[in-house]
């Protein structure tokens, strides 16, 4: 079977809308600041972005509001750019638009729940399928309720989350909920590497783990096993 390019599915769904002379609204789930920056560059270009930050996944409360502001920051950042016409990001024109974000309410338990029996899992693997899950199922749901057109997510653009896992599991939270999801690679075409540039453009707070509390575990022990803890 063929790999499917999820970053050219992506190229061609804007072609198709730019033809129609459509701006479609996007519901666009975020991780953090540093993920989106380099996504929102780009989509703010074509769609009428609004956030949606949805990670009960991050364990730590303080964690949690750390990346949080720091992604409406960049976003304020963002919107002052389309505000004066002035932008920095080589993927930027006067069509940006602005960007608006929803904050999901926020219980760790609800992560947790989904976690249980699945704690000793590698990164990677089925608890963080289960994540993907319940995260993109709740960005579906809000997606209908509020009369997006798309949904999609950040989580793409990440090295170490696979394209393949998060393209069949928005799919299928879509399909769920009658909204239609937008495929994505967004490591692809230097995306990762374009967002590490936006990150310290910005002095973006980037961390080492996604999140959950195993996460941060298996980190910690790899550094120790390294050497560089």
């Amino acid at each position: 079977m063929n790999k499917v390019n999820y970053a050219k599915e992506l190229d061609n769904r804007i072609e198709k809308f730019g033809k129609e002379g459509l701006v479609p609204k996007l519901l666009l789930h975020a991780c953090c600041a540093p993920c989106s920056s380099y996504c929102l560059e780009y989509l703010r270009e074509y769609f009428d972005v609004t956030v949606f930050f949805y990670n009960p996944n991050i364990t730590e409360s303080s964690e949690y509001h750390k990346r949080v502001e720091e992604e409406k920051r960049l976003i304020e950042e963002y919107n002052k750019q389309v505000e004066s016409g002035a932008f920095d990001g080589m993927n930027s024109t006067p069509k940006a638009r602005k960007i608006e974000i929803i904050e999901g309410h926020y219980d760790p338990r609800e992560f947790l729940d989904i976690a249980k029996g699945l704690e000793d899992c590698p990164e990677g693997g089925e608890r963080c399928r289960k994540c993907f899950e319940l995260r993109l199922r709740e960005s579906a749901k809000i997606a209908k309720e509020k009369g997006f057109d798309l949904m999609t997510t950040t989580l793409t653009i990440s090295p170490l989350k696979n394209a393949d896992v998060l393209n069949e599991v928005g799919k299928e939270a879509a399909k769920e909920f009658g909204i239609e999801f937008l495929p994505s690679d967004f490591k692809k075409k230097n995306g990762y590497k374009r967002s590490i540039e936006l990150s310290h453009m910005y002095s973006l707070y980037r961390q080492d783990y996604c999140g959950c509390a195993f996460s941060k575990a298996e980190r910690l022990n790899s550094q120790a096993a390294n050497g560089t803890l």
